[in-house]
């Protein structure tokens, strides 16, 4: 596809947007050929760009970019984060970021660190699974594991939860957490934000517990942290002393070169009292060439 087609392209999906977080253009997924390194993103008035490695194509598109924001009447301002320049701060082409910036889900506010060259504080891939935990979080103690700036928490508080339980091993991550929390003016009461390593405080976690919902997201690799292929069996081994009898389990992968099965075949061995349920749909903006090397939001039942 030539740089005006994905021009074209994004003015269109611009025109259903509304004030939520949307993706406008997902290069990443590897449908579109040439163009696995950009995303477009729409924050209400704030276009979004992100360029994952260098191509020739970046001056002319950001030059067609501000041209579509100078003369839209929707949008003010257009950011660019080159995440191929280990270091580089964003550069705000157009407008105005604000400083206290926060974007809309489904009702939810969470914080958003848009000039951040590196995670922002929000995965937008993840909305079904938010959205899965709201609805199913009533009088629920939840655990919520790998919990970053704990928008699972923040959704299963929606969701009528009586307890979250945040673990991470970022105190920052953890303190954004709370201000997400404040953001909706949730009560604090019975939520806990815990900087854990969570390989080495299973015996504290089995004391606050047991969980009736368990959310499993973890970083694919994360250097001392955790490493997927080998560090999530030592997770699901613990999921049995964990969780309630009638626990709900989310555990999420988000590595293309892990499927689905990595998971299932995991807990199938070591916590066989679950069972898979289904794989929550991903968002259609985020579609993939191959839907195995995408987000993969697993839900697995316990029956005892």
């Amino acid at each position: 596809m030539q740089t005006a087609d994905i021009i074209n392209l994004i003015q269109k999906n611009a025109q259903t947007t509304t004030e939520e977080f949307q993706r406008l253009f997902h290069g990443r997924g590897g449908l579109y050929e040439g163009w696995r390194h950009l995303t477009v993103d729409s924050i209400d008035t704030i276009v979004s760009v992100a360029f994952y490695f260098e191509e020739d194509s970046e001056s002319e598109l950001l030059t067609m970019l501000q041209e579509f924001v100078n003369t839209s009447t929707k949008y003010s301002t257009l950011v660019v984060q080159r995440r191929y320049i280990k270091g580089a701060p964003s550069e705000v082409l157009i407008g105005e970021v604000p400083q206290d910036l926060s974007i809309l889900e489904n009702g939810m506010r969470l914080k958003l660190n848009l000039l951040s060259n590196k995670n922002n504080y929000y995965f937008p891939d993840m909305k079904n699974g938010r959205a899965f935990v709201r609805a199913n979080a009533k009088d629920k103690h939840v655990l919520n594991l790998f919990s970053y700036t704990c928008a699972f928490s923040v959704a299963a508080k929606f969701g009528g939860a009586k307890s979250v339980v945040n673990i991470d091993m970022s105190k920052g991550a953890l303190k954004v957490g709370m201000a997400n929390h404040s953001l909706n003016r949730l009560n604090p009461k019975g939520v806990s934000f815990l900087p854990y390593n969570i390989l080495k405080s299973f015996s504290a976690l089995k004391k606050k517990g047991p969980y009736d919902m368990i959310i499993i997201d973890p970083p694919t690799f994360q250097r001392g942290s955790f490493e997927a292929t080998k560090d999530y069996e030592k997770i699901i081994k613990k999921l049995p002393q964990l969780a309630s009898e009638e626990c709900t389990l989310l555990a999420c992968l988000n590595s293309p070169e892990l499927t689905s099965d990595f998971l299932i075949q995991l807990i199938q061995e070591w916590a066989p009292s679950f069972k898979f349920d289904k794989r929550l749909e991903n968002l259609p903006e985020f579609a993939s060439s191959d839907d195995e090397k995408s987000l993969k939001n697993l839900v697995f039942k316990r029956v005892l």
